[in-house]
């Protein structure tokens, strides 16, 4: 293994924000990455994380109906890797166990982000760049149609009717808000990070539909923030995720390139 992707447990353990956090090994065929899970930040997602890894998590075989207890990410890839934004693995659909059985809710605390002192729109009427908003067919599908639904605006004659209403919510719009017209849920019992360079967090179909999928962030991810369940963070071993990050996985054709998880372990 290069010398700049080596990784070491005894300074992994040194680096800890807090040392009764679950501290993780993430083995791979590219090197180690040492992951801090945030117990206190998502207790039901890592407690989760932490079943699948380590075997504690049923799965029925279809074919015999019978149960057994599989370390789930042991042999996976990571399936999916965009240079300078996300490596990403456990997807159900790149592994023959498929999807746990159940899927937990988000955790996730908009307030303690700031997005519900973020305005959905600024002064001048642009998006807010948290939003990542590119074209008028994200608009429509990011904030109207869900405020449409939260208005209960079922026809284009009651938008035509009501457009100074819409604008007028539009305009005292939070992002909080939006996200909770998408359907998210949130929580101030917790506290939760934003998601920036080295962050774990949980791949999603939308809200509450969180399961064993996880990306490590390459760089700052603002727009993510919010809609992504925090459980974690590199604290040693980012050059190799780095590394990992240099090639570009698509999801949808698997390749020989991708690096293999060998083993994910707590070790603390």
């Amino acid at each position: 293994m290069p010398s700049e992707l080596f990784a070491d447990a005894v300074t992994a353990q040194s680096a800890m924000e807090d040392p009764t956090n679950p501290l993780i090994l993430l083995s791979t065929s590219t090197g180690d990455i040492y992951i801090e899970l945030l117990s206190r930040e998502a207790p039901n997602n890592v407690e989760n994380f932490l079943a699948l890894a380590h075997g504690e998590i049923e799965f029925i075989n279809p074919n015999s109906n019978t149960s057994f207890q599989p370390r789930y990410f042991d042999g996976m890839q990571f399936h999916r890797v965009v240079p300078g934004f996300v490596v990403q693995a456990g997807s159900p659909y790149h592994n023959p166990l498929g999807m746990p059985s159940t899927l937990l809710s988000d955790e996730i605390n908009a307030n303690s982000l700031g997005l519900d002192q973020q305005q959905v729109l600024d002064a001048d009427g642009n998006f807010n760049s948290l939003l990542n908003i590119k074209s008028k067919e994200e608009f429509h599908e990011i904030l109207l149609k869900p405020l449409y639904a939260s208005l209960e605006i079922e026809s284009e004659v009651e938008m035509l009717d009501r457009q100074f209403e819409i604008f007028n919510t539009l305009n005292s719009l939070t992002i909080k808000q939006a996200y909770e017209n998408q359907g998210y849920r949130y929580t101030n019992e917790i506290t939760t990070r934003e998601i920036t360079r080295g962050i774990v967090a949980l791949a999603n179909a939308g809200p509450d539909q969180n399961g064993p999928e996880f990306f490590i962030a390459l760089e700052n991810l603002p727009w993510l923030s919010g809609r992504n369940t925090v459980i974690g963070k590199v604290i040693e071993g980012m050059e190799t995720a780095d590394a990992i990050g240099n090639t570009n996985i698509d999801p949808v054709n698997p390749s020989r390139f991708a690096t293999l998880i060998y083993s994910l372990r707590r070790i603390n």
